[in-house]
Order: C-alpha cells, then sequence, then structure tokens
C-alpha cells in the first residue's frame, strides 16, 4: 500500500500550483469585495489545459481520473482562491459527466470541447426552492412539442447562472401521478441558456462574491430534442453519475481551504509576539491547531480514498459522502481557529482568514446537509431503518 502521490499527480499539483501563484491573496480579496466572475483565473487554467482534467481525451480533455481532479481542486483552494477559485471551475470537473457517459458521439463532440477550451460556461440546474434535496417532487417542467421540449419552472442555488452560456437542466417530461416510480419522468438536457426565456435572479450571500447564485425562472425556454441527455424519463439515473464525484471534489476543496487556513495562522502564531513570547509557544495556541492537521490529514486520506474507489469502478458512496462530511467539519474547525489564533486581525480582511471562514461554510451545506450524510451512512453502512 502506497500513500505516496504518483508523479503524474504531483505534476498535477506542481502544474496547478504554479499558475494559482499568479492570483496572490490581493486577487482575491478585490473579487470578494468587488464581486465579478474571475474571468481572467479561469482563463489561465483553460489555457493550461486544466478545465478538461476529467474530460475523455477525444474530446480535447487530459482523460485523467478523480484523483487527479481531487489533487487539482484541493490545490487551488489551498492556494488562497478558497471557494471563489474553486467553484469557479468546479462544475467542468464533474458536471457533464452525464454527457461523457450518456451523451451520443454528436452530443459530446458539440458539448464538450466547448467547455473545455474555455470558450462557453455552464451551470447546474437541478434545485428548487419548493423540493430541496427531495429531486424527485421538483416541479419544473419540459412538455414535448414535435422536435422540441418547452421548460416552465424555478431554480435556485444555481452557481454561474449570471455568465454561463449553457445549462444542465434537470426538468419533469411525465407528472409525478403518471409514473411507477418517483425517479421516473424525469429528463436531463444540456441547452442554450436563452436570458429571452430564462430570467436570472443573483442572491446577495455572505461570501464567494466572485461566483454568483442565483434563482432561475424558466419562461417557455425551447430546447431541442438533440440537447436531451439519454432517454426521456431517465434524468435521474444520468445525474446520479455525478454525485459521488461531486462530492470528492467539494471535499477536496475543504480540505484546501482548511489547509490554507491552518498554514496562515501557524505563521502568524510564530510571528506574533505577546508578553515577551511568540503565541504559538502557548499550549492554548498549539493544541487547537495541531488537532486540525491531524483532522484535515484524515480527511485528505478520506477523499483519496473515495477517489480511488470510484476510479475504479468500486462502490463509493459511502467513502464520497463521509469525505465529504469529514473534510467539510474538519475545514471549518481549521478556519474558525484561524480566525481566533489571530485575535481581532482574524477579523480584518485583510488577513483573508475572515473570508476563508465565510466561504468554508458552502462545503458544510452542499451539495447535501451533513444530516443527511449521517442519515446515509446510518441506513447504507450501519444497516439502521431508513428515519426519513
Amino acid at each position: 500500500m502506497d500513500f505516496a502521490p504518483t508523479e503524474q499527480q504531483q505534476a498535477v499539483q506542481d502544474a496547478v500550483a504554479r499558475i494559482c501563484r499568479d492570483f496572490p491573496d490581493d486577487y482575491w480579496l478585490a473579487r470578494d469585495r468587488d464581486g465579478g466572475f474571475p474571468t481572467e483565473f479561469h482563463r489561465a487554467l483553460a489555457g493550461g489545459g486544466w478545465l478538461g482534467i476529467a474530460m475523455p481525451v477525444d474530446y480535447g480533455g487530459a482523460g485523467l481520473d478523480i484523483a487527479e481532479a481531487a489533487i487539482m481542486m484541493q490545490t487551488v483552494a489551498q492556494s488562497g482562491a478558497a471557494l471563489s477559485g474553486a467553484s469557479s471551475v468546479h462544475m467542468n470537473i464533474f458536471g457533464l459527466h452525464p454527457v461523457v457517459v450518456f451523451g451520443t458521439d454528436e452530443q459530446k463532440r458539440r458539448m464538450l470541447p466547448p467547455l473545455i477550451e474555455g470558450r462557453e460556461r455552464a451551470c447546474f440546474a437541478v434545485t428548487e426552492p419548493n423540493s430541496g434535496l427531495d429531486t424527485t417532487h421538483l416541479q419544473t417542467r419540459a412538455e414535448r412539442r414535435g422536435g422540441h421540449y418547452v421548460v416552465h419552472g424555478q431554480k435556485v442555488w444555481i452557481s454561474t447562472a449570471q455568465v454561463a452560456e449553457k445549462v444542465l437542466l434537470l426538468a419533469r417530461t411525465t407528472p409525478i401521478e403518471q409514473v411507477k416510480k418517483p425517479t421516473d419522468g424525469l429528463s436531463l438536457f444540456y441547452t442554450t441558456l436563452d436570458r429571452a426565456r430564462v430570467e436570472v435572479r443573483e442572491i446577495e450571500k455572505m461570501g464567494r462574491k466572485a461566483v454568483d447564485s442565483n434563482q432561475l425562472f424558466f419562461d417557455g425556454l425551447i430546447v431541442p430534442e438533440e440537447d436531451r441527455i439519454g432517454d426521456e424519463g431517465a434524468g435521474f439515473a444520468c445525474i446520479l453519475h455525478g454525485l459521488n464525484p461531486e462530492r470528492i471534489l467539494i471535499a477536496a476543496e475543504a480540505v484546501g481551504v482548511g489547509f490554507a487556513a491552518l498554514e496562515r495562522a501557524a505563521n502568524y502564531a510564530r510571528e506574533r509576539v505577546v508578553f515577551g513570547r511568540p503565541i504559538g509557544q502557548n499550549q492554548g495556541v498549539q493544541h487547537p491547531l495541531a488537532e486540525s492537521w491531524m483532522e484535515l490529514e484524515a480527511a485528505r486520506l478520506m477523499v483519496a480514498q473515495a477517489a480511488w474507489l470510484y476510479d475504479n469502478g468500486k462502490p463509493s458512496g459511502a467513502a464520497a459522502n463521509a469525505a465529504k462530511y469529514l473534510a467539510a467539519e474538519a475545514g471549518f474547525k481549521a478556519c474558525q481557529r484561524a480566525v481566533l489564533t489571530h485575535g481581532g486581525m482574524g477579523y480584518a480582511r485583510e488577513y483573508h482568514v475572515e473570508r476563508w471562514l465565510r466561504e468554508i461554510m458552502i462545503p458544510r451545506i452542499a451539495p447535501v446537509s451533513p444530516q443527511l450524510i449521517l442519515c446515509y451512512i446510518a441506513e447504507r453502512v450501519l444497516g439502521l431503518p431508513k428515519s426519513y
């Protein structure tokens, strides 16, 4: 059993880190203050070929595994870009996996290269105000009319919709009352986000201002039949193929943010002198930071195990969910401790740790709540009765 990164994985980390060094803390602080999509950062990763790290080589991707993608995303977050940087490219890594698995060759050649090359950006529209994680009861509907569909409905918490040209959309094509199982009758589409038919309304939020979150209102969006991914009514099965990679990647990002905060806190604790000694000499400062290092390392190993299981075609649901849970909690503790280590200065924007504390809340909440992960482990791993 070898825990060391492969030569390829180390090369990924080094190459991505070199790009990230061109986007220092001040860049992300400005994005946090003023908003605006980090176009320059997105363009730099696209120029290096990294937006297609896990996409097939035949369509312009690098053809690497989720293990390498996780290393990339941890490196991005750990550079100080945190979730502002990671979320700007997150969709590229896992979002179009249903197209890779279920799309026709024509769809792959039409849809994947523009995303990989950075010429197009996409958003992922599943969540709705009245259904939340109860995806089978979403109310957005796509009515078939000849060779196209007409979409009406509403989505919420859709990232990058302000700048996206495309949308990966899950909608109901058969009413739930007419299907045998609630998971039937949902269809997946990858299509143009026509703003004449879709109102995109930004949600003001506590962090990650650089990457917008939105409500989407669909009012007669025309979707050609050739933009449907997989069979009609089989969309739920299609999106399931992207759920475990998404959890693995968001976990890697949480680990990266946690390590960034921990390093900043340790540096400050070595340099800050109070009562004639560095505060890092005090065990009350040392011990929480040491505990965070152990928690983050444990979470990182869980991410690596989940990625290995997924890449080798083995069941990865429990490991992916556990990685997401452990990484989010460890990252949050590390960021909270970093703020406290800085004392009053931890509350100042110029020290950056308060920004990371705000952003680390995202992996705790999304894409699935910690409570539902605990339910999943209790039911699927421990064999306990379903509680909801």
